[in-house]
């Protein structure tokens, strides 16, 4: 034991007399040399005003220059403070460009039914029930209790029908465009290829006949809920159209991140993103993936949506687990969103000539033809587009060159003169670092005499 404390002692020193080895080859200046080096700095800086207060002979001047300098300094470091408290607020601002063209892409037109499946396929009341619970739930998280006549018949149908397929039947009864709904269709002049029976209960809703139909950028999936446009039957529906492009920062000037990516999806959108979002606790939770929503997996039967998917869902709104908005929300704002503000007019459809035509050509009557013909015409209002971008209000050159400006118009200093001031500092501090460790080498030198009273006689003895 002693011979380590012994060890450390002898280690303790050795570095002690290096650093002091180091230090006395190169000695402090003298009080005279650090004056001298003072005024040079003082005389010679290209910082305004030091050198007025150094030079001038009159006390009364100096003092003068001195308020001078300190009240300059104290200005450019108010200015600088709230220059750099504006930028790390991150401000934006919007501008607003309308781009002339002559020829503009078309968007994707998605129509849909008001009338969701066919006559025939929905002849057992239970099955509308059924499938209204089911899409109420999954999209609009609408709760249905259980004492509802829906819910038991959803139910009932679930327990009766296990084997039960919602992609089957969506795939052989839903609504589609085909020669059968798509009586005529032109695009630019040219022809685009491809009569309805109301089947939704109104208990459920469903009180419209006609066509619901999104437009909508083809890289972005169509959204129906709450921004689909109708048209009613035995109408002339006349779209007119504009194109307006948004971008938006990211983080921290914006709220959109653009390193999200969706795995289903070509191109990120908020509504695909809490698709995916749904989707993925679902299947975590029950190992299936529900019809509506995005995804590769075993499709949910009838007795998972009832005993899994549903709680699920709930739990998801409940604890919030699939956000939207904001930068660290589960689902941010998009970098870049094309969006199509529509204006429509209607008119009857068809006239009295029209209708003798039609009820020639399709072979029905007309009354038929006035119940379940639509007719939507969509044109673009201008041959422009119209670009709201969200842009940083302050760049980084912007806040340099300000804080350059406030520096040369207070203090006429630049980037040189602040490398000057720190190399002042910069020497100042090496010195004293260099003084305070001469102390302490010396200081360690000392040893305290002994404590025991045999050592002191010795002592004496010696002497």
């Amino acid at each position: 034991m002693e011979q380590t404390e012994k060890s450390k002692v002898y280690a303790e020193n050795g570095l002690l007399e290096k650093i002091k080895l180091c230090l006395s080859k190169k000695p402090l200046p003298s009080p005279t040399e650090r004056k001298k080096f003072d005024h040079d700095f003082a005389i010679s800086t290209s910082f305004h005003g030091i050198h007025n207060i150094v030079q001038n002979r009159s006390k009364i001047r100096r003092v003068l220059w001195l308020v001078v300098v300190l009240g300059s300094v104290s200005l450019v470091t108010w200015q600088i403070y709230i220059r750099l408290l504006n930028y790390f607020t991150w401000p934006t601002t919007t501008s607003i460009e309308v781009q002339y063209v002559e020829k503009m892409e078309f968007p994707a037109v998605t129509f849909c039914n008001l009338n969701r499946f066919q006559t025939d396929a929905v002849a057992k009341f239970g099955v509308i029930f059924f499938l209204w619970h089911i899409v109420s739930k999954v999209l609009h998280l609408q709760e249905i209790t259980a004492n509802s006549t829906g819910s038991r018949e959803a139910t009932d149908f679930a327990a009766s029908h296990q084997n039960f397929s919602i992609v089957e039947f969506i795939r052989n009864k839903g609504f589609y465009l085909n020669n059968s709904t798509l009586l005529d269709c032109e695009f630019f002049g040219k022809p685009c290829s491809p009569k309805e029976a109301f089947t939704d209960n109104p208990a459920l809703g469903f009180v419209d006949a006609g066509i619901i139909f999104v437009i909508h950028s083809p890289k972005k999936v169509p959204q129906f809920d709450g921004l689909g446009l109708l048209s009613p039957v035995g109408m002339h529906a006349r779209v007119t159209i504009r194109q307006v492009k948004t971008v938006h920062q990211e983080y921290p000037w914006g709220e959109c991140n653009p390193n999200i990516k969706l795995q289903n999806f070509s191109s990120y959108s908020t509504s695909g993103c809490l698709k995916e979002c749904k989707a993925q606790h679902i299947k975590k939770q029950c190992g299936c993936v529900p019809f509506l929503l995005p995804g590769y997996g075993i499709e949910c039967d009838l007795q998972k949506y009832f005993s899994c998917v549903s709680p699920v869902l709930d739990h998801i709104e409940f604890k919030d687990l699939c956000t939207v908005g904001t930068h660290n929300s589960s689902c941010p704002v998009s970098c870049e969103e094309i969006e199509y503000p529509a204006t429509i007019s209607y008119s009857s459809f068809p006239s009295q000539k029209a209708l003798k035509y039609l009820s020639k050509k399709l072979n029905q009557s007309r009354k038929y033809i006035r119940e379940n013909l639509v007719k939507i015409e969509i044109n673009y209002s201008d041959l422009n587009y119209k670009i709201t971008q969200q842009q940083k209000a302050v760049s980084v050159s912007e806040l340099l060159a300000d804080l350059g400006g406030q520096l040369g118009l207070f203090c006429g200093a630049s980037l040189i003169t602040i490398i000057e001031i720190i190399e002042y500092l910069f020497t100042n501090f090496y010195w004293i670092c260099i003084f305070f460790l001469l102390k302490i080498s010396e200081m360690t030198q000392w040893t305290p005499p002994p404590q025991n009273h045999l050592g002191n006689k010795n002592r004496i003895e010696e002497c």
